[in-house]
């Protein structure tokens, strides 16, 4: 109890509330997934169903806060926008952290068997995170710009190690050997050439990640809620696969940056 001789020790917590007026960008990373996909046999390069567990995840974390109004994922990461004017627990960084870890790793556990119905969950999934703060639309756009571009060089990497490997019949030293300092152009040459794959005609998916959206309903939306006699809503969460790097994405969206 607070009354007691013991409540001292409360004076020992430091205060960790994060500047206010700041973008607040939650990042969440696998921790160890490279042994996990292993172990639970995910496709190479991609698996379509673990991607969209992670997706699942992050979903549930949206449909919890409604102060994230945007979320960026790739493979076993996923990257979550703050409105600008987010009070969230008042801004504790433990408190944000930790809810949105935990809260995204018990979503990703309890539909597991939803995408993975035929293999048993046989070690523990984890995610370490962090929040970093942004003071200005700039950084945000960047950060979210330098998220989809790691994406495209990882997965052009991938699908061109694992087609060396699986169709080149490379073994895995080799095929990194092959790679080992080629550029982007390099690359495009020995998917077409080799295996007659145009980089391009790959699933935006995998090229572009995934992000999703949190939408203001228009005046028919809430209409057709009241029709169905549904609670009200005020935002509904969109999932997209598409550039975010260009001007269009956010200037067709300009309550994300508010």
């Amino acid at each position: 109890m607070a009354g007691t001789k013991y409540a001292y020790v409360k004076k020992f917590e430091l205060a960790d509330v994060l500047l206010p007026g700041t973008f607040m960008v939650l990042r969440l990373d696998g921790h160890g997934f490279h042994r996990f996909s292993q172990d639970h046999d995910f496709a190479k390069p991609n698996d379509e169903r673990a991607l969209q567990l992670m997706d699942r995840a992050a979903s549930d974390v949206m449909a919890e806060f409604k102060d994230i109004v945007l979320a960026f994922g790739e493979s076993d990461e996923y990257s979550f926008l703050f409105k600008k004017s987010s009070t969230l627990y008042n801004r504790r960084h433990a408190k944000i952290l930790t809810t949105v870890t935990s809260l995204f790793t018990s979503s990703y556990v309890m539909h597991w068997s939803e995408y993975f119905p035929s293999t048993r969950l046989s070690s523990l999934p984890s995610f370490d995170g962090r929040i970093i703060i942004y003071p200005s639309t700039r950084e945000v756009r960047d950060y979210f710009s330098w998220r989809q571009a790691d994406t495209h060089i990882n997965n052009l990497y991938n699908t061109t190690f694992w087609a060396l490997v699986q169709q080149g019949g490379q073994t895995t030293a080799q095929a990194h050997e092959t790679l080992r300092g080629t550029v982007s152009k390099t690359k495009h040459e020995i998917l077409f050439s080799q295996f007659g794959v145009n980089y391009n005609d790959v699933a935006e998916r995998y090229r572009k990640g995934s992000v999703l959206v949190r939408e203001p309903l228009t005046m028919e939306d809430e209409e057709d809620e009241r029709k169905k006699q549904k609670p009200k809503l005020y935002s509904t969460i969109t999932m997209h696969h598409c550039d975010i790097i260009e001007d269009r994405f956010w200037t067709a969206r300009p309550h994300l940056l508010e």
